[in-house]
């Protein structure tokens, strides 16, 4: 018979070594599996081959008492992968877990900005001051672009230079997994760029004492960080007078919003944001229909 902790120690020696997941995917796991475990010791049951379908039920049902959700999802795709493991190397007559499902998720729609909320804000700093400068450019890229806070903080001035040289060849960006994707660059977005680059970037590079090569920089002179982007996004929110709750995302929830509001293609959308698979993507149709039967309610005289 194989212990429980003995499997759970030899399923993440697999994940790290074999399958090559990264070291916060693998404390993950190890945090969910030694909740499992510490649950069916309580229960008696420390050998993989004394587990049964209930017990693995009855650790969804104690989960499920007080926690979200989303975070029993993930533990329990933990345990399923545990067993699974288990039963193909072996240490295991069969999967308990099998027909054990996570539970259903609440589709949580993007929270996209009107076009006036998203003026106001991409208006809010002033372009008069170098931080300012610095701001708008940064609310212009997101806007502009459909781009992760992430993915603009982590543009270089070689890369954005490139770009304004040739705006045929658009602008390049790299996503999650280092996917990379080229999106066109507007006239607004360079605009601000421009005015940036000439205006305030060389007054606050000039605090650093080695050059670095970010286009956004801190008042150190150092790549602006994806909270001091976050820290932006609040504050124009704030100067514009917004009340709707602003989130990283908020600007890149806008930019796909919108494009499918004005006759975009989904495929279109998709490429832009950079999603690996259309059903992504198609989030943002949901939010395109609760617009048009907000607008056919207040604009129909017998929609109600």
């Amino acid at each position: 018979m194989t212990g429980v902790a003995d499997a759970v120690a030899q399923y993440l020696d697999h994940v790290r070594a074999e399958r090559g997941l990264a070291a916060n995917t693998v404390a993950a796991y190890r945090r969910d599996l030694a909740r499992y475990t510490g649950f069916l010791a309580d229960r008696g049951v420390t050998d993989l081959d004394d587990v049964t379908p209930v017990d693995v039920t009855e650790f969804v049902r104690h989960l499920s008492a007080t926690q979200a959700r989303s975070s029993v999802a993930r533990q329990v795709v933990s345990v399923r992968t545990l067993h699974r493991f288990a039963a193909a190397e072996g240490l295991a007559p069969g999967n308990p877990a099998v027909d054990v499902s996570p539970p259903k998720l609440t589709q949580r729609l993007p929270k996209a900005l009107t076009v006036d909320e998203v003026t106001r804000m991409l208006d809010a700093p002033d372009r008069d001051d170098v931080v300012g400068l610095r701001d708008a450019a940064l609310l212009e890229l997101l806007y502009g672009t459909g781009a992760r806070v992430s993915e603009v903080c982590g543009l270089d001035v070689d890369e954005v230079s490139a770009a304004l040289a040739d705006r045929d060849a658009g602008l390049l960006l790299r996503g999650k997994g280092g996917k990379e994707r080229m999106v066109p660059l507007g006239s607004y977005a360079a605009t601000a760029v421009e005015a940036y680059l000439v205006r305030a970037r060389p007054a606050l590079a000039a605090a650093a004492a080695r050059h670095d090569p970010a286009l956004l920089l801190n008042q150190r002179g150092r790549r602006l960080s994806r909270q001091s982007a976050w820290a932006v996004l609040q504050q124009a929110a704030r100067s514009a007078g917004l009340t709707v709750e602003v989130s990283p995302h908020s600007l890149r929830h806008s930019f796909a919003t919108h494009l499918l509001d004005g006759g975009a293609d989904l495929r279109a959308v998709q490429e832009l944001l950079g999603h690996a698979s259309v059903a992504t993507t198609q989030i943002y149709t949901l939010v395109t229909i609760e617009h048009l039967r907000e607008v056919h309610a207040a604009a129909h005289p017998r929609a109600r």
